[in-house]
């Protein structure tokens, strides 16, 4: 009996059918994390790219105008759902705000629109980043948010916000007006 169990033990020992198949089940997991992973990692870039378009896109179309209407805005704000396509519309938050600097150095709002989040109010003191404004002079300043979700909230990184500012001076004229 000790000597059929000693043979047959030999026998499987040197039995290499399975080997691969055992290999591929402990790698196999980790790959797919890792493609999934690559994919999650594209999406992501493809919208903050998304975010960067919209933001200097808006700045652009509103830069271009010396007096923007309430339809016009509306469309503007508008643009931006348009240009974030494919991706889903209802995380995005814009908030276009023209801001001009007094002569003695004082910024503050002109007027404000926003979708998704709160416009800020006339007249109200904002802090812009140094070098951006001089005085007498205004900025067209364009705020957009999204909070993109992944794949991986059981994993512990369920989603998280891409943003970005956006400055431009106006064209045609000291500020850009509201019609």
């Amino acid at each position: 009996m000790i000597k059929s169990l000693a043979r047959t033990l030999r026998r499987l020992a040197g039995d290499h059918r399975g080997v691969t198949a055992v290999e591929f089940a402990l790698i196999a997991p980790f790959m797919i994390l890792l493609y999934l992973g690559s994919v999650e990692i594209s999406l992501a870039l493809s919208i903050d790219r998304k975010i960067t378009s919209i933001s200097s896109a808006l700045a652009d179309l509103v830069a271009q105008d010396d007096v923007i209407t309430d339809d016009e805005i509306g469309d503007i704000l508008n643009a931006g759902t348009v240009i974030v396509a494919p991706f889903d519309p209802t995380p995005l938050e814009i908030r276009i705000t023209s801001v001009m600097m007094d002569s003695d150095g004082s910024v503050e709002v002109q007027w404000s629109d926003a979708t998704g989040m709160a416009p800020y109010s006339e007249g109200s003191s904002i802090s812009i980043p140094g070098g951006v404004l001089e005085p007498n002079r205004s900025v067209i300043m364009v705020e957009v948010d999204y909070q993109y979700d992944t794949m991986f909230g059981e994993l512990g990184v369920s989603q998280f916000d891409i943003s970005e500012i956006f400055y431009l001076r106006p064209r045609r004229s000291i500020v850009v007006s509201r019609g």
